[in-house]
């Protein structure tokens, strides 16, 4: 499960106080019937009232950056679709968690690759270098200057 910090209190309004949180995430460069697939047949067995699945349009100005200039390296990203699992009760916590990572898992063929960082899970921290592509191990040089690990947030590159 997320980790609840005030942070995501304050701003991140998927973490409501005292509701559980598993979520994965998914880039896609086009949305095929494929994906299109998938999405209708777990959407139509959430688990919990809350758990939705997410897809946004991103493309248009991060498109327009190389892979280089950034941290976040997917560039040919058009979507990022996002399976969020929230429920109430813990009773419900194993369904939900499943629910989230099947449909991950059944949809993880389907992507262009990579994941914005900030969706990934705890459990999750053998994909931070997907996460960050080609970018990661320019990351894990700058990581160096970082001995404090200040920059420690969501899925982190551990200084070395």
């Amino acid at each position: 499960m997320q980790p609840y910090t005030s942070w995501q209190q304050t701003f991140d309004p998927l973490l409501t106080r005292g509701e559980r949180n598993y979520w994965k995430s998914h880039n896609f460069s086009k949305l095929s019937d494929d994906v299109i697939d998938v999405v209708i047949q777990y959407a139509s067995t959430l688990p919990s009232p809350q758990c939705e699945i997410f897809i946004a349009a991103i493309g248009g100005q991060t498109a327009r950056l190389t892979p280089e200039a950034m941290a976040y390296s997917s560039r040919d990203a058009n979507y990022v679709m996002n399976v969020h699992g929230r429920w109430e009760s813990p009773a419900d916590e194993a369904v939900c968690i499943a629910w989230a990572r099947e449909f991950f898992t059944k949809s993880q063929p389907l992507p262009s690759g990579g994941a914005y960082i900030n969706f990934l899970t705890q459990d999750e921290v053998d994909c931070v270098a997907f996460a960050y592509g080609a970018m990661y191990s320019r990351l894990v040089d700058l990581k160096k200057y970082d001995t404090a690990n200040f920059f420690r947030m969501n899925q982190n590159i551990k200084p070395v």
